[in-house]
């Protein structure tokens, strides 16, 4: 029997590229699973080293910033021996539901680069020849930019939260005692809040491609912008300033490359148009 051939994207109709994206859908699915179930088997590497990670005043952003107020003879909290916290689990099922969220979020941060690569090979056969090869580069730039933002977040933002929030009290009557989906959700929302954050110069690539965004309107409303980046970095970070500072500057630097990166697709359409002009 003949082997049936691939339709081409013109050729296809509305199920059949429904299809193609259920499929492309499954895959991305699957790895998340198979990259869940590894997670789930290193359970103790998961949660005590990782996810523990940043309670522990041993923690590298605790030495880093302990050795900085050391060398300008400041008393910092992040150079005291324990934060004086406790985990706790209140639900008979908490902390099996959080090693499966865990786990699962953990195939989804991991296996990042595959849905990418997925979504990628949906969406490349409806571009043109010339636009594939200018964007050769989407799954490593965008990957780099999400695992810089992940490293971030749970360098820096996860931390600085943690830390503010562990010895943050309103009376020496009250204890902290975090409930354990409390403070998974707490680095979770860090790590994922700041992946996704500096995805910006791909966003702002593609915006620029469909002509929704130039250099000009970027720098226009780069002022408004700077006041959005505060707004989240308040949201991702404890209400004190200096760690809304820490996080903006690196969405600002962010800002600035996705500028640049407008500016070069926006002469590069010049020349393609100019190209075609010339042509004619």
């Amino acid at each position: 029997m003949a082997k049936k051939q691939k339709k081409s994207p013109d050729e296809m109709s509305f199920l059949d590229h429904l299809e193609e994206l259920r499929w492309h859908l499954v895959r991305s699915t699957l790895a998340v699973v198979i990259i869940a179930c590894v997670a789930f088997v290193f359970k103790s590497f998961i949660f005590d080293v990782i996810l523990f990670g940043p309670k522990n005043m041993d923690f590298p952003t605790y030495r880093f910033f302990c050795q900085i107020a050391t060398y300008f003879g400041v008393t910092s909290e992040f150079c005291g021996d324990s934060l004086p916290i406790t985990i706790q689990s209140r639900l008979m099922a908490g902390q099996f539901s959080a090693h499966i969220w865990t786990s699962i979020w953990a195939g989804v941060i991991l296996g990042f680069p595959y849905i990418l690569y997925e979504l990628w090979k949906f969406i490349s056969p409806g571009l043109y020849e010339n636009e594939r090869k200018h964007s050769r580069g989407f799954i490593l730039t965008a990957s780099f930019l999400f695992f810089l933002g992940v490293l971030f977040g749970y360098y820096v933002v996860a931390p600085l939260s943690i830390n503010f929030l562990g010895t943050y009290q309103v009376s020496s009557e009250v204890l902290n005692q975090i409930d354990l989906a409390s403070y998974v959700s707490t680095v979770r929302a860090s790590v994922i809040a700041c992946g996704i954050m500096f995805e910006l110069p791909i966003v702002i690539y593609f915006l620029t491609k469909v002509g929704l965004v130039t250099p000009e309107i970027l720098k226009k409303y780069r002022k408004m912008a700077l006041v959005i980046v505060l707004i989240l970095s308040a949201i991702i970070t404890p209400p004190d300033v200096t760690s809304q500072i820490v996080v903006a500057i690196p969405v600002l630097i962010l800002y600035q490359i996705s500028i640049h990166i407008s500016r070069i697709v926006v002469k590069r359409e010049a020349k393609k148009e100019k190209a075609k002009k010339d042509a004619k």
